[in-house]
C-alpha cells in the first residue's frame, strides 16, 4: 500500500507537467520538465517506469524580470514521497517574484532507489541547470541548491559529493561542475561529520523552528561548526513551529523566513550580476 500512495503522489506530478517534455513549444511557456538523463541512461535505474527518471520541472520568472540566478529545489518526504507544492511549486513561485529561475527537483524514492542514487540525482541536476545556462539566459555562477527535510539531507550531501565535472566524458553535461554555489537547509540538516570539508561549503542558509529539536540541534550545531570552519553561514530558529512548514505563508510563527532568505542572498550578490557574487 506504501508504494502505491508513492506511487500517486508522484505520477500526479508526472500527470500535471508531462515528463521527458523539454519543448517547451508543446507547454506554458513558464512551466516544462527535463530530463536529467537521457532515456535509457540512468545510472543504477532499476526499471523503465515514471519512478524510474528522476527530472526538473522548470519554473521561469516573468519575461523582463530575471537576473539571471536560479536555484535547485528539493522538497522532503521522508524519501518516500514528495511535498511538491509546500516544498516545491510554492518555494519555485517565490523565487520567481525574485527574479530567479527555479527548477524543482523529482528525485527518485525509498525503498527502490537509496542515498547515493539520490546523491547523483543532485548533483547531477546542478550540472544540468549550468548546461542550461545559455539556452536559458543563466549566470552558471549563481546556482543554488535549497532542500527541505530530506532534500535538505540531500543538499548536504549533494555538497560533499561536489566535483568539478569529468573534463573526459562523452556527456558535456558531466562535464560540468556539480557543485552549488549556495546552500539552502530548512528543517533537515543533519549533523557535520568528520569526512566534509566545511571550510569549502558555499555560503549555507539555515532555518527550523525550536520544536523540532532534533534538526533544531542539528542546525544549530552545523552553525557553529560552519562558522568555525570559515564558510559563510546564517541561522534562523524560530521559536514557535513545527517540522514541515513550507513557505509558510501566512504564518505568525514563522511566515518570514523566505523573507530572510532573500535578504541572505541579496547580502551575498546573488541576485547581481556575476561580478558582484561575493564568494
Amino acid at each position: 500500500m506504501q508504494i502505491s500512495f508513492r506511487a500517486i503522489g508522484l505520477l500526479a506530478v508526472l500527470m500535471a507537467f508531462p515528463a521527458g517534455a523539454a519543448d517547451r513549444s508543446a507547454q506554458s511557456p513558464a512551466h516544462f520538465n527535463i530530463p536529467l538523463w537521457d532515456e535509457g541512461k540512468v545510472p543504477n535505474a532499476k526499471g523503465d517506469g515514471p519512478l524510474d527518471k528522476p527530472f526538473l520541472t522548470v519554473f521561469l520568472p516573468s519575461p523582463g524580470k530575471s537576473n539571471g540566478s536560479s536555484v535547485v529545489i528539493a522538497p522532503g518526504g521522508s524519501n518516500i514521497m514528495l511535498m511538491y507544492g509546500a516544498e516545491g511549486m510554492e518555494v519555485a513561485e517565490r523565487y520567481n517574484e525574485w527574479g530567479s529561475a527555479a527548477f524543482v527537483l523529482t528525485y527518485r524514492l525509498s525503498p527502490r532507489y537509496n542515498d547515493a542514487d539520490r546523491i547523483a540525482d543532485g548533483n547531477r541536476a546542478i550540472q544540468l541547470v549550468r548546461s542550461k545556462a545559455k539556452e536559458l539566459n543563466l549566470d552558471p555562477d549563481r546556482i543554488g541548491f535549497i532542500g527541505f527535510s530530506a532534500g535538505g539531507h540531500m543538499g548536504r550531501h549533494v555538497v560533499a559529493n561536489a566535483t568539478k565535472g569529468d573534463t573526459g566524458s562523452s556527456d558535456p553535461v558531466a562535464r560540468l561542475s556539480s557543485r552549488p554555489d549556495y546552500l539552502g537547509l530548512v528543517y533537515g540538516t543533519g549533523r557535520a561529520t568528520p569526512t566534509e570539508s566545511l571550510k569549502d561549503f558555499p555560503p549555507t542558509f539555515l532555518c527550523v523552528a525550536q520544536y523540532d529539536r532534533g534538526p533544531a540541534i542539528a542546525s544549530a550545531q552545523l552553525f557553529t561548526e560552519l562558522t568555525r570552519a570559515g564558510a559563510i553561514a546564517e541561522l534562523h530558529i524560530y521559536q514557535k513551529g513545527r517540522h514541515g512548514f513550507g513557505t509558510g505563508y501566512g504564518s505568525s510563527d514563522f511566515g518570514e523566513w523566505m523573507s530572510q532568505l532573500k535578504h541572505f542572498l541579496e547580502e551575498g550578490g546573488f541576485f547581481k550580476s556575476s561580478g558582484s557574487v561575493k564568494k
